[in-house]
């Protein structure tokens, strides 16, 4: 195996804010507003990095430092307990915060060591304090003696007998997640430890961003003018902006397009693909929120002279549904329980039901999230994801199709509830691989994309037929 290579509050330390890199100072405050309000990275850090009026090169610098080390606790955890001379949680907090930044530029970076320790005990003294600084000064210049592949040797399991617990300490990943994952691999015809560790890589990864050209409001061509798009990959909508904001483009500004993941993309598609033997008059979105598939749905709806529910339960992302679906006239948005949303059991030619899920599939766009969740999870998700399978079923017409969709390949909340639900007589499966003839060929009759392999979304889709 290799190696490896919501809202802040001020803090109220600072006698010398002025002198501490303005980079490092808001990467801690996005740490900090993880730790301290349970924030989300995506919507802290761009207020932060605004306040410290920080763009281009230092916005960029400040946000690897918070999203890797975020994405690397454990990894760094397991570095600084061999470190320091009581165990982490006796550490205050915020120089923990520090510390883990400071460890990140000596291992993850490779940021020369004077620099990363001078640097980062500035900051510790800036936001803790001069005598905690020389403790971090210390701490920082033990991390620095040994490098990647030494720590690993200290730190870590051996690979040749523990190859999960090895993976999980240097990619920097909960133990049960690297078995769920190791598990949905073997599953999908990909059983080796490369393959996991290759995934677990591309978590650790950041994506790029993914607009999706409308079909009916926006064309690719439009999109692809802007400065640092490029073709997307799979979907046939898809543009990727290697540099740039999104909100820059104006078809994206008008919701005529958006941000989507290609992944997500292809779950739509597949759905609108499906053969249906009737004429069409309406289709069904569940759990609907933000609204990304809804609006790529209704684009493809339209023309068909088809009206689409999209349905909601949460009224803040209810209303993020509609301001993406603002562009198109056929999308109607319902606040309401998925489980009871249905206005006409039994009617809809086509419904989606994107469940909620532990989110594996996502993590390298949300590096908090691995260490947010816990096995417990997925049981409680489970047995809601049956529960609104089966109200999109109910929600079908006979020969309508259904699409169960999920952002986690963990196999409790994918093929096993899929499974029950055939095993309850009402539907069939329909093979989603023959839907998606831009991709490659798959196993099985389910879609399962992978970032490693797709550079997408971990999604899973399973359609089926009422019968």
């Amino acid at each position: 195996m290799s190696r490896p290579a919501g809202r802040g509050r001020p803090v109220q330390w600072r006698p010398d804010r002025r002198r501490t890199d303005p980079s490092r100072l808001a990467a801690y405050d996005v740490l900090r507003a993880v730790r301290e309000d349970e924030a989300y990275p995506n919507l802290v850090a761009p207020r932060i990095l605004s306040e410290a009026r920080l763009e281009g090169r230092d916005a960029a610098y400040a946000t690897e430092l918070a999203y890797g080390t975020l994405r690397q606790r454990r990894w760094l955890d397991a570095i600084l307990a061999a470190c320091v001379d009581r165990p982490l949680e006796q550490v205050d907090p915020p120089v923990l915060d520090v510390l883990r930044l400071g460890a990140y530029q000596l291992v993850q970076l490779g940021t020369p060591a004077h620099a990363a320790v001078g640097e980062t005990v500035q900051l510790a003294r800036t936001v803790a304090g001069e005598s905690r600084s020389r403790f971090v000064n210390a701490v920082l210049r033990r991390v620095a003696a040994t490098d990647a592949d030494g720590w690993a040797d200290r730190v870590a399991p051996a690979p040749e007998t523990d190859p999960a617990g090895h993976l999980g300490v240097v990619r920097s990943h909960p133990d049960w997640v690297v078995r769920a994952l190791h598990d949905a691999l073997r599953a999908d015809g990909m059983p080796g430890w490369d393959d996991l560790e290759d995934l677990l890589i591309a978590h650790n990864s950041a994506p790029e961003v993914t607009l999706v050209a409308r079909p009916g409001l926006a064309e690719v061509s439009e999109l692809l003018a802007h400065p640092g798009a490029g073709a997307g990959r799979w979907s046939p909508y898809a543009v990727r902006l290697a540099h740039g904001r999104p909100g820059a483009v104006p078809a994206v500004r008008e919701s005529r397009a958006g941000v989507q993941d290609e992944g997500s993309q292809l779950v739509a598609l597949a759905l609108a693909r499906a053969e249906v033997d009737l004429p069409e008059e309406q289709w069904l979105d569940l759990c609907a929120g933000p609204g990304g598939k809804a609006a790529l749905l209704g684009a493809l709806a339209a023309p068909r002279g088809v009206r689409l529910t999209a349905v909601e339960r949460a009224p803040h992302r209810a209303e993020l549904v509609r301001q993406a679906v603002r562009a198109l006239a056929n999308v109607d948005v319902l606040v309401a329980d998925a489980r009871s949303a249905a206005e006409r059991p039994g009617s809809y030619d086509r419904v989606l039901v994107d469940v909620p899920c532990s989110g594996l599939g996502v993590l390298r766009r949300r590096p908090e999230a691995r260490w947010r969740k816990a096995p417990s999870d997925v049981g409680e998700l489970a047995a809601l994801q049956r529960e609104l399978l089966a109200a999109a079923i109910a929600a079908a017409r006979p020969g309508g199709v259904v699409g169960y969709a999920t952002c986690t390949p963990h196999l409790a909340e994918t093929s096993a509830v899929v499974d029950d639900a055939v095993a309850g007589g009402q539907v069939e499966r329909i093979a989603v691989p023959p839907l998606l003839p831009e991709l490659d060929p798959q196993p099985g009759p389910d879609l399962r994309l992978w970032p490693h392999r797709h550079d997408t979304d971990g999604m899973y889709l399973a359609l089926l037929r009422r019968s």
